[in-house]
């Protein structure tokens, strides 16, 4: 089990602001840590629409639990109606993710009404410093590098995903291996699309690291969609392949087209990570490889029943997907990578808002 970035600067973010709060004498430090608590997100830009939300909604449970307590008191049920209002109010603005906070935030004030305004205010400021120390402690400490985790995350997929298509024709792996395999690679995908979108989310003030950075989402959104075609190979040859008797020539030619699909996807990794030689290119599968399967389908046409046909076009069809992204992708590398003014990537993703 690892320590994640999130948890570490959660940790970090409660003791900061608990030595905040005895720092400057604050009554209850235990409710600015609640608030710490809620404010860590997984990206800076996140964490300052958290902030923003919070504050906002804070301020208004703070104006509700002080108006409700002078006109109808702070008795169980009155603090109950009162947080089923708050509930619909922050569902009403579309403030869902501040509702948690701003339930503590009223209760507490509340309870603090009976004890003076002092006690109540001394409450609502601990609540933002909490919030304050918490956004913080995310800019400041080891912030989110969302696009090397991508990159990585993609390798890692490539990988799992290459020793299934590679398998996939000669149905080389045991089945529980297989099964468990691609419900890791579902799994990696699903995280890929989740880091693609705290990146994308990420805001860049300079217009020069803005534009580059818009070129580099480009590259990450054909990496994932690559990959997600790639995915949808490997399930039109277990829905479809196995469904079929085709020949030893037929079998040995998407092998090998699926083998060397594989190594392009593999190369086009390397050439965006930088390890290939100068002046070295990715190999591109030919795509006379591609028309051969489309003509061996088409000689079958009057030895094979409909059904037949229809599945191996749609394994050649997902053969043919999988190629086409592969070469778009291709075609984007170069085009990031060839203009030499790439400023978008990391030192885009620190930013703040």
């Amino acid at each position: 089990m690892t320590i994640g970035a999130r948890v570490l600067k959660t940790g970090l973010a409660v003791a900061f602001t608990l030595w905040i709060g005895a720092l400057i004498g604050l009554k209850a430090p235990l409710i600015s840590a609640i608030a710490a608590i809620f404010t860590v997100q997984p990206s800076i830009y996140r964490s300052w629409r958290q902030v923003l939300d919070q504050v906002q909604s804070n301020l208004l449970g703070a104006v509700i639990a002080f108006a409700a307590v002078l006109l109808i008191g702070n008795s169980p049920i009155a603090v109950g109606i009162v947080c089923i209002g708050v509930i619909l109010l922050c569902l009403k603005f579309g403030t869902e993710e501040t509702i948690g906070l701003t339930l503590v935030t009223t209760v507490v004030l509340m309870e603090a009404g009976s004890q003076g305004w002092t006690q109540a205010l001394d409450r609502l400021a601990a609540i933002m410093i909490g919030i304050g120390s918490a956004f913080a402690v995310n800019v400041a400490v080891a912030p989110p590098r969302h696009a090397k985790r991508f990159v990585k995350q993609v390798q890692d997929a490539q990988a799992t995903m290459s020793r299934l298509l590679r398998t996939a024709v000669s149905n080389e792996l045991k089945e529980n291996v297989f099964r468990d395999d691609f419900k890791n690679l579902r799994g990696r995908l699903r995280k890929l699309e989740e880091f693609y979108e705290l990146f994308a989310e990420e805001r860049v003030w300079r217009p020069k690291s803005r534009m580059g950075r818009a070129r580099l989402l480009v590259v990450y959104k054909g990496m994932l969609e690559t990959l997600e075609q790639g995915v949808s190979l490997i399930v039109a040859v277990e829905e479809h392949y196995f469904g079929v008797r085709t020949g030893e020539a037929w079998n040995r030619l998407i092998d090998r087209q699926i083998e060397s699909l594989c190594g392009y996807h593999e190369q086009l990794l390397w050439k965006w990570e930088g390890l290939m030689k100068p002046g070295a290119s990715s190999s591109a599968p030919p795509r006379e490889a591609s028309a051969l399967l489309t003509d061996m389908i088409a000689g079958r046409s009057e030895q094979e029943d409909p059904i037949a046909r229809a599945r191996l076009l749609v394994v050649t069809t997902a053969v043919f997907a999988y190629e086409d992204r592969l070469h778009r992708l291709d075609k984007l590398m170069d085009h990031y990578l060839n203009r030499g003014d790439d400023s978008g990537e990391p030192a885009a993703e620190g930013d703040v808002p």
